[in-house]
């Protein structure tokens, strides 16, 4: 069995009109959400044996933010061109070459493909995944090579986001 998790970058910077869309990073509020949501991650047992990561900034740095809320290295995020500008058939392609050893992943990477991926691996209805919003999944699959044969046989395990509201918090 394997787990997907998928998680849009945190909120990012619009203040600089001049940077390329690559180059945006977070505001005030996507450096504060990325960590706790590591947190929540944490507390849930929900930590990913690596992170695959889209080379936008914001994207980068929510990924880091999210290592820090789980206390883990930022050393299991790995950086991956394709996620950047891609289509859903290119999320896929880039999970589906994932090595096996890796049980539990963790995509960051942009609207509106995560959204839609996320409604394509289940019938979870999900109309946006705001931003620094994490949708988990198990997956029955022995390997990351069979990700475009799940559709839409995936077992939704859960959708947080930095504005819902926890017990005790």
């Amino acid at each position: 069995m394997k787990q997907l998790l998928i998680c849009r970058h945190a909120k990012s910077s619009w203040k600089d009109p001049k940077l390329a869309d690559i180059d945006r990073p977070l505001n005030k509020r996507g450096k504060r959400d990325a960590p706790i949501m590591g947190e929540r991650l944490g507390q849930s047992g929900m930590v990913p044996d690596l992170i695959i990561c889209s080379p936008a900034k914001r994207a980068r740095k929510t990924a880091s933010g999210l290592c820090r809320g789980m206390q883990m290295c930022s050393d299991v995020i790995k950086i991956k061109k394709a996620i950047y500008d891609t289509t859903i058939n290119g999320l896929l392609d880039v999970i589906s070459r994932t090595s096996n050893r890796y049980q539990r992943l963790l995509l960051v990477g942009h609207n509106n493909e995560l959204t839609d991926l996320v409604n394509l691996l289940a019938p979870v209805n999900i109309y946006n995944v705001p931003t620094c919003g994490i949708v988990g999944f198990q997956l029955n699959l022995d390997s990351w090579e069979k990700v475009s044969q799940v559709p839409p046989g995936a077992e939704f395990l859960f959708f947080d986001y930095p504005k819902k509201q926890h017990d005790g918090r």
